[in-house]
């Protein structure tokens, strides 16, 4: 298992101290492109991003002269490492209920791209990681580069993989949407084609220059088709996909029959049968990671993602906030922001701290909504479309 980067949570403590707005908007050749203007945090969202972020969108959906919309990050560094992290944690260790609104207002923006009537393409060059998976994954062409670095790592911090990935991991293999969302694997980006997070693996040089050829993208015919042409190089070569080779443990490991209790075991016993060194190091990396995070968590997330694989997109963003909400005000969240991002000592103190002490019932507690159905803030959302 690759480790997930730091940066993925940490960037949000970066100030941007630069005079820029935040989200840059212009129009090139009927198609509008929006950019998420703060590398020095690696792009990742706070709330203000989030509602301007939503503001754009509707305009590009009402204005009949923007027949598509491109997603991109500032920066060579990332696309977006994720959402402000830090901030929610402040807000809520102070009780402060607006994060919750954070929340609300970003499924909305993530279902509204999802739902959006005209083609969206995401850039995900570089970091592409938790919020940024929620933006991206709502686009019709993903792209992806050598430099790509995909995740939902939320599991480090005592948190579920949301903003819709009990969703669209559904498009895996479940032994596959299992390990990535359970372990918070680092992907490459033909790992990410490969599994389908991802249509397009380019060089990242060939992405400096597609302003050039989207003027002189053509009107007529297929949108979409004409938009892949921009991006897709004359003879593009896909990079080895590492997690091929590993594609036999995943399946065996991560078997959907299999608890998480069970899934740990069967990782010490091949561990115990001398392995492969490469075999070896996969086994160790990630009995490692699953046992070092939130137990609660590990075991809220498995049942999530195999729910979330017969919901509609509207379901899986009102599932997904009730445990975000659980979480943060009755889970192993704060406990593991402040032991990764605040103190920094990497010693969380898990409740409970073992997989054996999770009861079922603490398990279903969470998957339980905290609001009646008419009560949901996201109620709404699926409403007239889904």
């Amino acid at each position: 298992m690759s480790a997930v980067p730091n940066a993925a949570f940490d960037a949000s403590r970066h100030a941007n101290t630069e005079a820029e707005p935040e989200i840059l908007f212009r129009v090139v050749n009927r198609v509008a492109i929006i950019t998420l203007n703060r590398p020095a945090a690696l792009n990742a969202l706070s709330h203000a991003m989030v509602r301007e972020l939503a503001v754009r969108v509707e305009h590009c959906r009402a204005d009949s002269g923007i027949v598509a919309l491109v997603l991109k990050g500032a920066g060579d560094k990332g696309f977006c490492a994720g959402g402000d992290v830090r901030e929610v944690h402040r807000l809520a260790t102070q009780g402060d209920p607006r994060w919750l609104a954070f929340f609300v207002d970003e499924y909305r923006l993530d279902y509204a791209l999802h739902t959006f009537p005209k083609p969206v393409v995401a850039l995900l060059d570089g970091i592409a990681m938790g919020g940024g998976m929620g933006l991206g994954q709502a686009a019709r062409l993903r792209i992806v580069t050598e430099r790509s670095r995909i995740a939902m790592p939320e599991t480090r911090i005592g948190f579920v993989p949301d903003v819709g990935a009990s969703r669209f991991l559904s498009v895996m293999p479940a032994e596959f949407a299992l390990y990535a969302g359970m372990t918070g694997a680092t992907l490459s980006g033909a790992d990410a084609v490969r599994l389908q997070l991802a249509d397009l693996c380019v060089p990242a040089d060939w992405l400096a220059s597609f302003e050039e050829r989207l003027q002189r993208m053509p009107h007529d015919g297929s949108r979409i088709d004409a938009l892949r042409a921009v991006f897709e190089p004359p003879c593009n070569i896909v990079p080895h996909a590492p997690l091929d080779a590993l594609t036999p443990l995943i399946l065996r490991h991560f078997d959907r029959r299999s608890g998480v209790e069970r899934i740990v075991a069967t990782l010490r016993q091949d561990l115990e049968r001398e392995p492969p060194r490469e075999a070896r190091q996969w086994l160790q990396a990630t009995c490692d990671a699953l046992t070092g995070l939130s137990p609660t968590m590990l075991h809220v997330t498995r049942e999530a993602l195999l729910r979330g694989r017969q919901m509609t997109l509207a379901e899986c963003f009102r599932m997904e906030l009730g445990i975000v909400k659980r979480a943060i005000e009755e889970g192993d969240f704060r406990e593991g922001v402040r032991a990764q991002l605040i103190d920094k000592d990497r010693r969380p103190r898990w409740s409970p701290a073992t997989l054996a002490e999770v009861r079922p019932e603490r398990v279903r507690h969470f998957l339980t909504s905290p609001w009646a159905s008419e009560a949901h803030p996201l109620a709404a959302l699926g409403a007239r479309q889904e």
